[in-house]
């Protein structure tokens, strides 16, 4: 048992006995200024450590320094680079007998971090890539002097040039940070950002050799939160001045009141400057009330004066989901080239492919970061159907199909949703943009309105939005506009001009608006300028001109020749024979200018001619309450027979007119057939004045006497 005792004793002796000897012959003080020297000389500043450096004898052996700060170079606004309440240092015991400082790990806690770039682009921690490249340059040019002849080499024991002043030697094992703190101020920028419960565990670190660093930090800034992790392997080439990284990965977090990721993972697999590096990534979250699950990969390039970033061959593999999304699921797909440069703040975008569902686009994009970001670019599709992609066909069938009769509205709900006040769009953030491009389309639909060939060119400046020119072939013809929106003050005010030009006008109404009245070659000009975007503000306030003018056309659903067969026969007491012609009235051109003046539509130059007939009309229409008041005055030049009908030439040359009114839903259609009747008794009248004026014109030779006459005759039938 006494021998047992012994062998445990024993050791535990001879460890007291090696620390009371540490304690009692090695002075931890005397590393004091060897630490300053060393600090000084890879940094190029200041070490200060106040009080004096203790043993510690837990959990390890090593060293404890009290108050130590790293002061900043002049003209910053803080004392200090770095300051820790206390550091703990691990050192190996008997490289001490031969004065040799080898520090197994360097313990932080609670350490604070002093970042700051001023404003002309100074930043306080270039003293210490500065100190090392100095250094480094130091030694690379007494390493190529050549040695004198003539001077005698003295011993290495008296050459104090090797060594530090006190003749230590020192070499680091790693690094521990724990609970510290990061304050980081860019008054260039004009930004400021605050990291807490920052970590650092740096392992074996040395000149040349890959060292893995481990890090974790959280922040916040106003209501904005956010945390990252991650892991990586970095290597020091001597003095500094290079260094390389791989096996990076990061994850991180962030949240604000409207966004919230909590995975944002980023893959390197290696990154050296003026290298491509490749590059992967992983979103998951929620922003916008959308759900994202967004992934991809590129090819990384960064250059030494990390003045630009390339960034080749983008993937993007993400699924949007969400109610406020036209089609969800949302799959969207992109290969794209970007090019950022920091000098100039200047991104170059290259899109190659961008699918989203069945839409697809290619372009390019430039954009200078600025108060207010300029953004230029040019867009291309092979097809798009709008209808398809906002769900607007599925939505008509399925309304179609499922929708059963309604109850009408009672009269309070009914009044409620007529006096829900209209509230204009919010357009303020067009004052923010400084936007201009172009939009080429091969295929386009929209309304269920079929274009080829659409080419759109527009801006946003400042407020102001202005479509330059549009054009696109438009059933079998074209059309071309441009319009204007100023929205720098409320209510918005705007401007349209349109050109269609040989547009078939049957197929168009049928696709757009299921309504085949009128059928021809169509040419509208568009001249309109409004204030306020409301539905009601845009009614009340819209003016301006529509010039209209059609050619080999008909007009379905009124055939003007029965209308007036009819109608005439009954004026007369006959019976119309029934006619089994269609309803529809051709004509060869059809021309009108219409006025538009805050809710109400009107035109006095409406003209129709065909081979019977000549048609013209004036009168008025309110969109705001959907009614009509419109008179069409009819003249017979043809015969009637061409119609399918018979022969009513006695009103060949009179003017018939017919009164539109009512509602558009269900307008009324009324011949006044008073002014048929004197129109035509006055061309009887004219007829029998001239066969009297024929007979007697031998018998009475003063024309006095024949107007006479003729005065007294005529005011027989009025």
């Amino acid at each position: 048992m006494k021998k047992l005792f012994l062998l445990i004793a024993i050791p535990i002796i001879v460890l007291l006995g090696a620390i009371v000897a540490l304690v009692l012959f090695v002075n931890p003080n005397q590393f004091k200024p060897l630490i300053v020297e060393q600090t000084q000389k890879h940094t190029g500043l200041e070490l200060v450590i106040e009080g004096d450096i203790s043993w510690k004898f837990f959990p390890s052996l090593g060293f404890e320094l009290g108050k130590t700060e790293l002061r900043n170079p002049q003209g910053f606004s803080k004392p200090n680079l770095f300051k820790v309440d206390t550091v703990g240092i691990d050192v190996s015991v008997s490289p001490l007998l031969n004065q040799q400082l080898e520090i197994g790990n360097i313990t932080l806690d609670g350490a604070e971090f002093y970042l700051e770039t001023l404003k002309d682009g100074t930043k306080n921690i270039d003293a210490l890539t500065k100190a090392q490249t100095e250094q480094a340059e130091s030694e690379q040019a007494e390493s190529e002097q050549p040695a004198a002849t003539d001077t005698p080499v003295e011993s290495s024991s008296t050459d104090t040039t090797e060594k530090p002043a006190s003749g230590w030697s020192l070499n680091l094992a790693g690094v521990t940070i724990s609970k510290a703190a990061i304050e980081i101020q860019d008054k260039q920028a004009g930004t400021y950002t605050k990291l807490y419960d920052v970590s650092l565990n740096l392992s074996e670190f040395a000149i040349d050799t890959w060292t893995r660093t481990d890090f974790a930090v959280k922040g916040e800034n106003n209501q904005q939160k956010f945390n990252a992790q991650g892991s990586a392997e970095f290597k020091l080439a001597k003095g500094f001045a290079e260094y390389s990284l791989r096996s990076i990965e990061l994850n991180a977090g962030f949240s604000d009141p409207a966004n919230q990721f909590d995975s944002i993972k980023l893959g390197l697999e290696t990154f050296d400057f003026d290298k491509a590096n490749a590059l992967t990534y992983h979103l998951v979250g929620r922003a916008a009330d959308l759900d994202i699950d967004m992934q991809g990969s590129g090819s990384l390039t960064v250059d030494k004066a990390i003045s630009k970033v390339v960034m080749d061959k983008l993937t993007l593999d993400a699924t949007f989901k969400g109610e406020t999304l036209p089609q969800s699921p949302m799959k969207v797909d992109m290969v794209s080239d970007l090019s950022f440069d920091l000098t100039r703040s200047h991104l170059s975008f290259v899109l190659e492919k961008l699918t989203a569902n069945a839409l697809a686009f290619d372009g390019k994009a430039n954009v200078t970061l600025g108060d207010i970001p300029k953004v230029r670019f040019s867009l291309h599709s092979p097809n798009i159907d709008l209808d398809e992609f906002l769900g607007l066909d599925t939505a008509k069938t399925d309304k179609a199909s499922t929708e059963k009769p309604k109850a009408a509205p009672s009269q309070n709900s009914a009044q409620k949703a007529s006096t829900q006040p209209e509230v204009e769009p919010d357009l303020s953030v067009l004052k923010s943009l400084d936007i201009k491009g172009d939009i080429t389309i091969d295929k386009f639909k929209a309304s269920n309105a079929k274009m080829e060939k659409v080419k759109t060119s527009f801006y946003v400046n400042r407020g102001i939005a202005e479509l330059t020119s549009f054009s696109s072939n438009l059933y079998q013809g074209s059309i071309n506009a441009s319009a204007k929106l100023d929205a720098r003050k409320s209510p918005a005010t705007y401007t349209v001009k349109k050109r269609i030009k040989g547009v078939k006008v049957q197929p168009l109404l049928s696709d757009v608006a299921n309504n085949d009245k009128l059928e021809g070659t169509g040419n509208i000009d568009v001249d309109v300028k409004g204030r306020s975007l409301t539905p009601t503000g845009i009614q009340k306030n819209l003016v301006g001109t529509v010039v209209i003018n059609f050619t080999d056309g008909a007009v379905n659903g009124i055939n003007v020749a029965q209308l007036i067969r009819e109608n005439y026969a009954k004026f007369k007491g006959q019976k119309a024979e029934p006619s089994k012609e269609a309803q529809k009235t051709d004509f060869s051109a059809m021309k009108a200018t219409l006025k538009l003046n805050k809710g109400v539509v009107s035109t006095n130059d409406l003209s129709m001619q065909s081979p019977l007939l000549r048609i013209r009309g004036n009168g008025s229409a309110n969109y705001i309450e959907q009614t009509v008041n419109f008179t069409v005055s009819t003249s017979i030049v043809g015969s009637l027979e061409g119609q399918g009908g018979k022969n009513i030439d006695e009103l060949r040359d009179v003017t018939i007119p017919i009164n539109i009114s009512g509602s558009w839903a269900k307008p009324k259609f009324k011949l006044v057939f008073d002014d048929v009747l004197k129109q035509k008794v006055e061309k009887e009248v004219d007829r029998g004045l001239k066969k009297l004026d024929e007979k007697l014109g031998d018998k009475i030779k003063d024309q006095k006497t024949k107007d006479a006459v003729n005065s007294l005759i005529k005011g027989l039938f009025n």
